[in-house]
């Protein structure tokens, strides 16, 4: 008779309580908060920048793993198995089999994807697990606002039918790169298959973020550590996170998020540029 109390577990993640839908998932996790917290500071630079961000990412995608991965029950025999023939352990496991494509959308995505690509590949079998690039960058007018996205160019390695297909990019903004990944990434699905999820992988967002990829891809997984609206009113500050959606802001007059972390991809490559 096997010992059945680690089938059909449950797992939660630690999560802010918001308005924003059912598909967005805001880190309540104090460890990752103050980590995060002092990426942030302006006295954080390398190589400290390069290890914060491994250490944020390969939480937020075990987190990400745990919460929508799917499980498959397995009897391992242990090293006590040559002991006795109790030595086997049965229990849920992550499904070894799980197809994985991580985008690195360059250049702040670039580490992070990388490190989703490592970590993914010791979790499951590796020829499962598949990175891709794409190199993007804002467009914007004399007054610096953004304009919208122009692709240089990208490395996407074939299909993507029934994979979890994962963008880990730090800074949501205004959303617009996102959501350009996303949709080559959904043109790719009509013609080839369609992916068993899209998720992105944020480190910070705002409420701008939130509402244009929720209206340009309403199926599409929002995991983040911290959302910030600090341009919001003090009034606004006070409500509960979405209860007044419109009136929330965290992006000032040249797109960068407030209080956030500056150009993370600037200081990832110390390229100030």
């Amino acid at each position: 008779m096997s010992n059945n109390i680690y089938t059909n577990y449950a797992f939660q993640m630690s999560e802010l309580k918001h308005q924003y839908g059912a598909n967005v998932h805001l880190s309540s996790d104090p460890v990752l908060l103050t980590q995060l917290a002092r990426l942030s500071q302006p006295e954080t630079v390398q190589p400290l920048v390069s290890t914060l961000v491994r250490e944020l990412y390969r939480s937020l995608v075990q987190t990400l793993v745990a919460n929508e991965f799917p499980r498959c029950k397995i009897e391992l025999p242990t090293r006590m198995a040559e002991a006795t023939p109790k030595g086997v352990w049965t229990g849920d496991i992550v499904k070894p089999t799980t197809q994985v494509v991580t985008a690195g959308v360059a250049r702040a995505g670039t580490l992070p994807s990388q490190v989703t690509f490592e970590f993914l590949s010791q979790l499951l079998e590796p020829a499962g697990i598949r990175q891709d690039h794409i190199y993007m960058a804002r467009v914007t007018d004399d007054s610096g606002q953004v304009t919208g996205v122009t692709v240089a160019g990208s490395k996407i390695g074939g299909d993507i039918r029934d994979a979890f297909v994962l963008l880990p990019d730090p800074m949501g903004a205004t959303g617009g790169s996102m959501s350009k990944a996303i949709s080559m990434y959904k043109d790719i699905g009509k013609e080839h298959g369609a992916p068993m999820k899209i998720a992105c992988l944020n480190l910070i967002i705002t409420p701008e973020y939130v509402k244009r990829i929720t209206h340009d891809h309403p199926d599409v997984l929002i995991y983040a550590l911290r959302l910030d609206r600090g341009l919001s009113s003090d009034e606004i500050l006070e409500r509960p996170l979405g209860e007044f959606w419109s009136e929330e802001t965290g992006l000032d007059e040249h797109q960068y998020i407030v209080p956030g972390a500056g150009g993370v991809g600037e200081v990832l490559n110390n390229s100030f540029v």
